[in-house]
């Protein structure tokens, strides 16, 4: 083990052949069996990221690091967790989030004493096409939890934005603003308006009224949406399977590869710019093309800068 690896490293390392992922084992890999700490902040950590395991091995091992599942879910709350489950695919795929891993953050809140788990999401296609194919439907109710429709607009109630400079209000699903706590959770893949589809642009999955994003800056949008005061406990960023190209639904199989990534954080500026740069090991991709990003820094949403962060990285 290389241990003055320069942190920047640990998402380095990768080469990517035909539609999978071949991890070389060198060097630069052996940093994401590393703690990389900064010195004031040894009892907390900010992000943390998992490679090399499946998708509820890889929560398992994370929420570890954090204190457990019960750190942000108390017996009795009224729980959501919110997949990206837009489109009319299978998990394969990779345009909605693994159905794997919902199913075991599921399993844990209920555990944990959630009195209610709810999952939805306001998809792109036809919403019960949507949930049954991404096969989130059938894990969330095995692991204990309400699967709830998003397709109507009496669904959703007003709220104001006064941080935001192009979207100033948006309706809001009643599940979120009924319930105690949230967990965002997001698949990683590209996207062709805003080049990519994480966890700060999986929040168009809780309002209505997105339409008006595709006309009035989508970036600045996709930001403004973010200071939206109830803000997810957590933000856990499905990369096992990533959708390289053609997002953010792809054409066909040969768009996804098997990444075996998982990223977690309360920062969903902090987080995004991780997996951003973990997708860049894909498929180039410059921090500056992802405007939301630095937009919702300027707005203090969260930070860009996780080299300043405690990361914990960990190789399964």
């Amino acid at each position: 083990m290389k241990n003055n690896m320069n942190r920047r490293g640990f998402l380095k390392g990768l080469a990517v052949a035909g539609a999978a992922f071949t991890l070389k084992m060198n060097g630069e890999m052996d940093v994401f069996a590393q703690t990389v700490t900064n010195p004031e902040q040894k009892n907390s950590v900010d992000l943390v990221a998992v490679m090399g395991g499946e998708p509820d091995a890889m929560f398992k091992r994370a929420i570890e690091e954090f204190g457990g599942i019960g750190k942000f879910v108390k017996s009795g709350q009224k729980v959501v967790v919110k997949p990206n489950i837009g489109w009319d695919k299978t998990p394969e795929f990779a345009a909605n989030t693994n159905p794997i891993l919902i199913k075991e953050i599921v399993r844990q809140c209920v555990a944990a004493g959630a009195k209610e788990v709810v999952v939805f999401d306001n998809t792109c296609d036809e919403w019960k096409r949507c949930y049954a194919n991404s096969g989130i439907e059938a894990a969330a109710k095995a692991a204990g939890a309400k699967v709830i429709p998003a397709n109507e607009e009496s669904y959703y109630t007003k709220i104001s934005l006064p941080k935001g400079k192009s979207l100033k209000d948006m309706k809001v699903h009643k599940a979120i603003l009924d319930c105690d706590v949230w967990i965002n959770v997001p698949i990683l893949k590209n996207h062709g308006g805003s080049r990519m589809s994480i966890s700060m642009k999986n929040l168009m999955g809780i309002i209505w009224n997105r339409r008006i994003f595709h006309v009035s800056n989508l970036q600045q949008c996709i930001a403004d949406m973010c200071t939206y005061d109830k803000k997810p406990v957590l933000n856990i960023v499905d990369a096992y399977r990533v959708l390289k190209n053609n997002g953010p639904q792809g054409r066909s199989l040969e768009d996804a590869v098997l990444s075996k990534a998982l990223f977690i954080s309360q920062d969903m500026v902090a987080v995004d710019t991780a997996a951003t740069k973990f997708f860049a090991q894909i498929r180039e991709i410059p921090l500056s093309d992802v405007k939301y990003l630095a937009y919702g820094q300027d707005l203090k949403i969260g930070t860009m800068d996780i080299d300043n962060l405690n990361v914990k990285r960990i190789r399964m």
